[in-house]
């Protein structure tokens, strides 16, 4: 469901389930390897985060959560926010390789990384909540509040536009693009040289910009 290792001193995270929908066995192992993640995040670390073939993450998958009671959704709610919350503040450099679909919550996923590079010639970064009528708790919403511009958040939340890398570049969403071979390089790339920053101060910018935000997605789940 998701892969892991370490190359070097990069944690490699690979979504790789097909569409990489999220479920509560999808939670589990991320919150797993967050751990891991997290007790291992000194000098000269970083994070990948990517998918494999056309599919980064596409987001809940509706059919298993249709299956859970009222007393599951809480928890549901509250690991989904932990794990947006930890990648916000996560000690180490973060990069979303984005290689194909990036769908409503696989979207967010993306955005809970401190970068984005997004596959040049196929997939699509799309909040498309509006268009399969499921709503964004406030929490979330500050998740593309403090990530895109104005008009670029307020354009993806209404209008459920598909973008592609070029259109991602362009508004803002992702900092470069990259041909499906050369994707997980540059995003290793960028992520060893962003781990070349002394930890300690990395650790507590991240944690005084994002913090807030961070916080605001736990207090919200309960």
């Amino acid at each position: 469901m998701i892969d892991y290792e370490k190359v070097g001193e990069l944690h490699l995270v690979t979504m790789n389930d097909g569409a990489n929908t999220i479920c509560p066995e999808w939670h589990q192992r991320m919150l797993e390897i967050l751990d891991t993640v997290e007790a291992d995040c000194g000098q000269g670390t970083s994070l990948v985060l990517t998918g494999v073939d056309k599919f980064f993450c596409s987001g809940l998958n509706l059919e298993k959560l249709m299956t859970l009671s009222p007393e599951q959704m809480g928890p549901f709610g509250r690991r989904m926010a932990e794990i947006h919350q930890r990648f916000l503040i996560l000690p180490c450099p973060t990069v979303a390789a984005v290689n194909g679909h990036a769908f409503a919550g696989g979207a967010f996923m993306a955005l809970s990384c401190d970068y984005r590079i997004m596959r040049e010639d196929k997939g699509w970064f799309c909040i498309s909540e509006v268009d399969v009528g499921v709503p964004i708790p406030p929490a979330m919403m500050g998740i593309l509040q403090g990530k895109l511009p104005a008009n670029t958040a307020r354009d993806a939340l209404l209008t459920g536009k598909r973008y592609t890398a070029v259109e991602g570049m362009a508004a803002g969403i992702v900092d470069s693009k990259a041909s499906a071979e050369t994707l997980l390089d540059q995003a290793k790339a960028l992520a060893n040289k962003l781990a070349t920053k002394e930890p300690g101060i990395f650790k507590t910018l991240k944690q005084t910009w994002f913090g807030p935000m961070a916080d605001a997605l736990v207090a919200e789940a309960g």
